[in-house]
Order: C-alpha cells, then structure tokens, then sequence
C-alpha cells in the first residue's frame, strides 16, 4: 500500500460486501457497550440534585474538533459544544464557570458517561437506536452529517463526482454511503483528514467526503475550497446522558434548555457564530 492508501474500486460485490460490513459494526458496537456496563464500577453519575449539591457540573468534551470543541492559541477550549456546556452551567448555578471540562477520545466518549465520570457528555456524539440501548440523548442541538469538499468550481453538485476520485477516511461509514449515493465514484482510503488534504491540495483527489462540520473548519482557513450544498447523510447529534428514572430531572432539564435556545435564538446564534450554519457552507 502507498501514500495513498488504497482505491475502492465501486463494482457491485464490493459495495454489497461494504454495506453488510457497516450493517454489522451497529451491533458489534452494541454488545462492545453493553459489555461495558457490565464491568462498569458502581460509580454513578450526579442526579441533578447532586450536582446542585456538588456545585459544578462535570462534562465531557472533544478538544480537537475545530468550531465543536478545540483548544485555541492559548490553549482554552473553544467552540460550540463548548459554548452549549457553560450555557447548561449557567441554566443550572446561573454561572458560565461553574463546570469542569474533561477532554476525551472518540472511544471513551460514552464509557465515561455509562461509568459515572462525568454527568453529560457534549463531544459530537450521534443519537443511534444502539447507542441509546446503553445511554440516553437530549433532542438534537445540531445536525451535522456527511458532505463533500472540492477545490473544482466546476463540480457543484454530487453527481458531478461520478467517476472522480474522492479521498475518504479508512473503515468509515462513509464508504458505504459514498458507494450507495455516487456509486461511480473512486474511493480513496486514508488514514487521517491531514491525508485527504494533502491529496486534494495536490489533486491526486478531486474532493473529500467527511462529517460536514470538519469541512466547514476547513473552508474558514481556505477560501478555495468548495462545499458541496447537497449532504449525503444526516445525523442529529445529542447531548448523553446515563439511562436511569433518577436522571429524569437533568434530563428534563437538558431537554427544555435546548428546545428554549431553540425558540429564543442563542442556539441558532452560536452555530451562525461558528460558522456552522447552513450560510456558512461557502
């Protein structure tokens, strides 16, 4: 295998093969957390009395996705889910620094929820039917989903794709969503986002196919890069919480401060002040 990885080719076999493997990683995933409960400690969440009690909320975050949660120059985290956990901090104590922030992997994001470590966790999680057997979600705060970015003015449109190169992350969903929407594409596996840049920044790929949020990270820096309007897919993303009749109340409470920030605007204004809004994509 080289620098590029290697190309999907798009015949039929290889996008049934790709389907079915991707129908499977739901349910492996599934009994993976569930097993994790299992060995989980008795430690548990803070009910929200607790937490009142406790005087700070503890909330589990990303700190390298760039607009969600990242870290900036001087190393404090930024962006809109961290925006969205001082605004709960504030709903609860009435102040934006009553919460503790704790950075996790991608892998760790629901354990340390379903183990007790924190109270929430705000790290672009999307709501799934497996993953909600294991832990409960907010409605939604934002939709992300997957798109495609191109340096190309001429392609605006996904079909424009068909037969072109598109560099896409290894062993990612997004394989069989590319191969089930632009069947005529020519995948390119990589190993990182830093990869697929390289390759389009070179043209050895005509776009790239990731989560839409990422991308609109990288149009704010290059104002060469075209985001194609049209999605590939949707996903809501939600706020976790443990599953429990004595989460109830932070789980009322989550779910009436998003749909009040919906209603009052402060949400719409944070993901427009982020870039994150449909506006933003070019």
């Amino acid at each position: 295998m080289g620098s590029l990885g290697f190309i999907l080719q798009p015949n039929l076999q290889l996008m049934k093969n790709k389907v079915r493997s991707n129908r499977f990683k739901p349910l492996f995933f599934g009994l993976l957390l569930i097993a994790t409960i299992g060995n989980a400690q008795t430690a548990q969440a803070g009910t929200l009395k607790e937490i009142q009690q406790r005087k700070k909320l503890i909330v589990a975050v990303k700190d390298n996705l760039p607009l969600l949660g990242f870290r900036d120059r001087d190393g404090n985290l930024q962006g809109l889910e961290i925006d969205i956990a001082r605004k709960l901090a504030t709903e609860i104590f009435g102040n934006a620094e009553s919460v503790q922030l704790l950075p996790v992997t991608n892998q760790d994001r629901l354990k340390v929820a379903i183990e007790g470590n924190v109270d929430l966790t705000i790290a672009r999680v999307t709501a799934t039917a497996t993953r909600s057997r294991v832990v409960d979600f907010s409605r939604a705060y934002y939709l992300d989903g997957t798109a495609v970015i191109t340096k190309q003015a001429n392609i605006t449109k996904n079909s424009d794709l068909a037969g072109k190169k598109i560099a896409v992350l290894n062993n990612s969903t997004t394989i069989a969503t590319l191969q089930y929407i632009i069947p005529q594409a020519q995948l390119v596996g990589v190993n990182s986002y830093q990869q697929a840049q390289d390759l389009l920044k070179t043209g050895k790929v005509v776009g790239v196919a990731a989560d839409r949020s990422v991308l609109i990270s990288w149009r704010k820096t290059d104002s060469s890069y075209h985001l194609l309007p049209d999605r590939l897919s949707t996903e809501a993303l939600g706020i976790v919480m443990p599953k429990g009749m004595q989460y109830d109340p932070l789980r009322q409470l989550v779910d009436r401060s998003i749909q009040q920030w919906q209603a009052d605007g402060w949400l719409e204004g944070r993901i427009n002040y982020w870039g994150l809004g449909e506006r933003g994509r070019n």
